[in-house]
C-alpha cells in the first residue's frame, strides 16, 4: 500500500486552496449584500439542500440560530409549515434536484421568498428563486456548461467548499449589520452536549 508523505500532499492542498479562492472571488458581492438583507429582515427562515450541499445548509442554519434568528431545517420533525413572507434558503449546485424543486414550487405557491445558492443561473430552481447567489463552480451536471469553470476535484466538491465559505462570510456580514457578537452567539450554542 502506498502512503502519502506530507510533501506529496502540499501541491494538492495548494490546488484546492487555489480553486476555492478563484471561485469565491467571482461570487457577486452585490448578490451577497442582497442575501444578507433578505436574511436579516426574515422573521422565519427555512433551509434545505441535498447531500453535501445539505450539510452546508445545516451549518448555515446553526449559525443563523446562533445569531438569534428563528430557523428550521426542512425534514426535521419540529419544522413547522412555511408561510407567506418566510424565507426559504436552498443550496443546490445543479439547481435541478427534484426534491428541492418540488419544495421550492410549493413554497413559491404559498408566498414564501426563496434564496438560492447555485452554480446555474438558468436552472429550474434559479427561475423560481427571488434571489440567487451564483457560485461559479462546476457541478456534476454543469461541468461543461460554465465558461472557465474547472476543478481537479471530483463532482460538486468545489461548489460545496465555496458554498460553506460564502455562507460563513454572510454570517460575518450579518454580525456586523446586527451588532451581534461572538460571545452572544456562544451563549446560544447548544449546552446539553
Amino acid at each position: 500500500m502506498n502512503t502519502m508523505s506530507g510533501d506529496a500532499m502540499d501541491p494538492l492542498v495548494e490546488q484546492v486552496l487555489a480553486e476555492v479562492t478563484a471561485c469565491v472571488r467571482q461570487v457577486s458581492a452585490g448578490s451577497l449584500v442582497q442575501a444578507g438583507s433578505r436574511i436579516e429582515t426574515a422573521s422565519r427562515i427555512f433551509v434545505a439542500g441535498a447531500g453535501r450541499s445539505g450539510l452546508c445548509m445545516r451549518a448555515l442554519s446553526m449559525r443563523l440560530m446562533h445569531l438569534g434568528k428563528t430557523v428550521y431545517v426542512l425534514g426535521e420533525t419540529t419544522t413547522p409549515s412555511i408561510a407567506a413572507a418566510d424565507l426559504l434558503i436552498l443550496g443546490s449546485g445543479s439547481g435541478r434536484t427534484a426534491g428541492l424543486l418540488a419544495t421550492a414550487e410549493k413554497a413559491h405557491r404559498l408566498g414564501a421568498h426563496i434564496l438560492l445558492f447555485t452554480t446555474d443561473a438558468n436552472s429550474p430552481l434559479a427561475r423560481l428563486a427571488d434571489l440567487r447567489v451564483i457560485i461559479p463552480a462546476p457541478s456534476m451536471h454543469t461541468v461543461r456548461e460554465i465558461p472557465g469553470a474547472f476543478s481537479e476535484q471530483p463532482m460538486g466538491t468545489l461548489f460545496e467548499q465555496s458554498l460553506l465559505l460564502v455562507c460563513d462570510s454572510l454570517i460575518l456580514e450579518l454580525m456586523r449589520r446586527t451588532g451581534v457578537t461572538a460571545d452572544e452567539m456562544f451563549n446560544r450554542h447548544a449546552n446539553l452536549e
